[in-house]
């Protein structure tokens, strides 16, 4: 398993492998050919940023039996969507880790949601699911901050999944990582709110790519949210968010109400 992070060191920005307490940076194309040819930085020297900027964020909506919309009853087997249902996310939305979520002005209820997100390789363009994830290039953790009135309320959501700071991802991208059975689980205030398996999605990682593949092509950096597990928490000022994946690491994140 292999971690990359993105670091600004002073006023230079660059990838690089983290190992332990240091980064060695990279030279080359983080999806091309590269070298981890630079010196060893210690990560107090850095500030680690959002592991890449896509071009495009592709998200699942209810894709855990366990996360069904209030007053439906837990989606059984022979229930489960025929197809993925997938929106867009702004790239405008992401944040790295130990950002700020910003509550916006007349959004009265944000919520978190922990999710793993794939970070595409290379082109991927009308893919079977069962090639789809050769076309992945690692993985991250992910939030997919959702403002639930304007979910409810609005035809599009626009603004409920792509506000500013919406999009929290990081802090790294691994590779290694088996999409279909890794445990993901989110605290709030360090209280555990969100814990399930990947196991458990309705549609695997890989045939959520699949799918979107068919319409669009995917391209080196973007990103596919896979979906959230439970209940998701309520945010509030003051708190803090961490979505934790086993062999990925802890995206954490502040949460402050946006001035109005």
């Amino acid at each position: 398993m292999t971690r990359f992070v993105r670091f600004r060191q002073g006023s230079s920005e660059s990838y690089g492998v983290l190992d332990g307490e240091s980064v060695r940076a990279l030279s080359g194309d983080l999806f091309g050919d590269n070298d981890a040819t630079g010196p060893d930085i210690a990560v107090s020297d850095v500030t680690i940023l959002a592991p890449v900027c896509p071009w495009k964020i592709l998200a699942a909506a209810v894709n855990y039996q366990s996360h069904v919309p209030s007053g439906k009853s837990v989606l059984k087997e022979d229930e489960a969507p025929a197809i993925p249902q997938l929106f867009l996310k702004p790239s405008s939305s992401i944040i790295g880790p130990e950002e700020t979520i910003l509550l916006p002005d007349g959004a009265p209820r944000v919520d978190a949601e922990g999710e793993l997100v794939a970070v595409i390789g290379r082109n991927c363009s009308a893919v079977s699911a069962e090639e789809a994830l050769d076309y992945v290039f690692g993985y991250t953790c992910g939030n997919d901050v959702s403002g639930r009135h304007w979910q409810r309320d609005d035809l599009q959501w626009w603004r409920a999944k792509g506000c500013d700071t919406f999009s929290p991802i990081g802090p790294v991208v691994a590779t290694g990582v088996d999409p279909d059975d890794v445990e993901l689980i989110t605290r709030v205030n360090d209280a555990e709110v969100q814990s399930s398996s990947t196991s458990e999605m309705v549609h695997s990682t890989a045939k959520l790519i699949s799918f979107a593949s068919q319409a669009m092509t995917l391209e080196p950096g973007d990103l596919v949210f896979t979906g959230t597990p439970g209940v998701p928490p309520r945010l509030s000022d003051g708190d803090v968010v961490e979505v934790e994946i086993a062999g990925i690491g802890v995206l954490r994140n502040f949460v402050e109400r946006a001035a109005g």
